[in-house]
């Protein structure tokens, strides 16, 4: 397998407060990484700087192949990037349908890309909605748009920043279901979230950060058998 994220010695900060200190991480084709670690630990600036909303002080980033750690979010985006940020940030004032064919592209044409279609068939509750605005969706159709517009653009890695955090059961449940179906197809995916025993049963490998550093690395089972990890950096 080729590497789709390959993330070396990176350092990040806001002014002159550094928050990532080296941090390594990296995911093949078609595998399924976690990032863990309590809140403030830098998850949330790691997947910044991968997705260009951040210019990293040190390391490298490649995607796919390509240096990014310098590039824009756009290019980035088109570079094939899919990005479900936390709080969704999906448009109000579009219907739904809008929102997700807004930035609908298959760039590296796939064989079999994802369309419109198949995001529907991801996520049943969604037809019957198309037509509201972004506005008058519950957060858990909120949560599977936001998901659905990152797949339109037939991304090489889907990175998912807390996409169940503060949903419902019912609509947390259908958004474990879709991960993995996404899993199922091959798709990379990069996941953040603190249900980790859900994570366990669906991602290989795992990394786990505190206060900036990756304090541990390694696959479900090893983050299974060592329930000291989850009381040591996930407070769980």
């Amino acid at each position: 397998m080729s590497a789709v994220l390959e993330v070396d010695g990176l350092s990040a900060g806001y002014g002159t407060g550094r928050v990532l200190f080296g941090v390594g991480l990296h995911i093949e084709a078609g595998e399924a990484a976690t990032l863990l670690g309590r809140n403030g630990m830098g998850k949330t600036t790691t997947v910044r700087c991968i997705a260009g909303l951040l210019r990293p002080v040190e390391g490298t980033i490649r995607l796919a192949g390509e240096p990014v750690g310098q590039r824009g979010a756009d290019w980035i985006g088109r570079a094939g990037l899919g990005l479900v940020p936390e709080g969704r940030r999906i448009f109000p004032n579009l219907t739904m349908r809008e929102n997700l064919v807004a930035f609908a592209a298959n760039r590296r044409a796939a064989a079999d890309p994802w369309t419109l279609e198949r995001v529907l068939d991801l996520f049943p509750p969604l037809a019957p909605r198309l037509g509201n605005l972004g506005s008058q969706l519950s957060g858990g159709e909120q949560q599977m748009l936001a998901i659905g517009r990152a797949l339109l653009t037939n991304p090489v890695l889907l990175i998912l920043d807390e996409a169940t955090e503060g949903l419902a059961p019912l609509p947390r449940e259908a958004i474990w279901r879709a991960l993995q179906r996404l899993r199922a197809t091959g798709l990379a995916v990069l996941a953040i979230d603190k249900h980790v025993d859900r994570l366990a049963a669906i991602a290989a490998r795992h990394t786990i950060l505190d206060r900036g550093r990756v304090a541990w690395t390694g696959s479900s089972a090893e983050l299974t058998a060592d329930r000291s990890l989850w009381e040591r950096y996930l407070g769980l």
